[in-house]
């Protein structure tokens, strides 16, 4: 069976990326709308999660004296908003692999929301390295995009140092000499835990800049990807926690002095 889902094969690979194939029964999820289940995700034409559903136009094509009927273009429909996003297909039957030729909006911007709801956390830069490292992925560039990564990575490390540089004696220049690997166990106690415990993330990063082939690095390029979203969602948690407990703290004081101003 093929790897990865239709749901990845439209949305999150880029174009001209092989899906390769033993038997034609296995594309049948992939290629035949009637077939291929509703997708989740984002619609970036209207700004919202959606349930997408799917359409085709058919083309015949003769092979070996067979007629196979096979999708030149998938039609993925937003259920919500009728929005239309087109996906063009090519179908070799002697190599057996079908890949995308061409889609409209790209991959990078369906998943545009994955950068914006960090805009609390990440500064301008940041966010737009972020855009760039999904953009270049996206059109099949594996090693940039793993340099825009590993940026956004070495970035969170040195803003909690900046943020908690007082809890420490050591100085900024000292710190900065200290290897990715002993600046996350020296700070620790102040990174998200899954950075913690996934230290080897940045070593990936660093080898897919120096060592891995552009192929290698587009395929852990949504493992390395997600890894830095965790990241950024544990902070995120607790960015919204503490915006919360501020909010509540006070309007618990506003109310507490408006009803002990009553009893006077």
């Amino acid at each position: 069976m093929l790897k990865i889902s239709p749901a990845d094969f439209y949305l999150n690979t880029p174009l001209y990326t092989k899906l390769f194939y033993e038997k034609k029964g296995e594309l049948n999820d992939y290629i035949y709308a009637y077939r291929i289940p509703d997708i989740e995700g984002y619609n970036p034409v209207n700004k919202i999660e959606t349930t997408f559903e799917t359409t085709s136009n058919y083309k015949d094509v003769i092979v070996d004296s067979y007629k196979y009927s096979v999708n030149p273009e998938i039609l993925l429909t937003c259920k919500r908003t009728r929005s239309e996003f087109n996906f063009y297909l090519f179908w070799n039957q002697e190599e057996r692999f079908i890949m995308k030729i061409g889609q409209y909006p790209s991959v990078a911007d369906f998943h545009i929301s994955d950068v914006k709801q960090y805009n609390k956390l990440l500064n301008k830069e940041s966010l737009k390295e972020f855009t760039k490292a999904i953009g270049l992925a996206a059109n099949g560039v594996g090693i940039g995009s793993f340099v825009y990564l590993r940026r956004i990575f070495e970035n969170l490390i040195y803003e909690a140092f900046l943020e908690f540089k007082k809890e420490f004696s050591i100085e900024e220049g000292d710190f900065n000499k200290k290897r990715m690997a002993e600046k996350i166990v020296f700070l620790k106690d102040f990174l998200p835990e899954f950075l913690v415990e996934h230290i080897e993330l940045y070593g990936i990063l660093s080898k897919g800049i120096h060592e891995l082939e552009e192929e290698e690095c587009l395929a852990y390029f949504d493992t390395v990807k997600v890894g830095i979203e965790l990241i950024l969602d544990e902070k995120l948690e607790k960015y919204n926690k503490e915006k919360k407990r501020a909010e509540a703290k006070a309007k618990i004081l506003l109310a507490s002095k408006s009803i002990n101003t009553k009893g006077e």
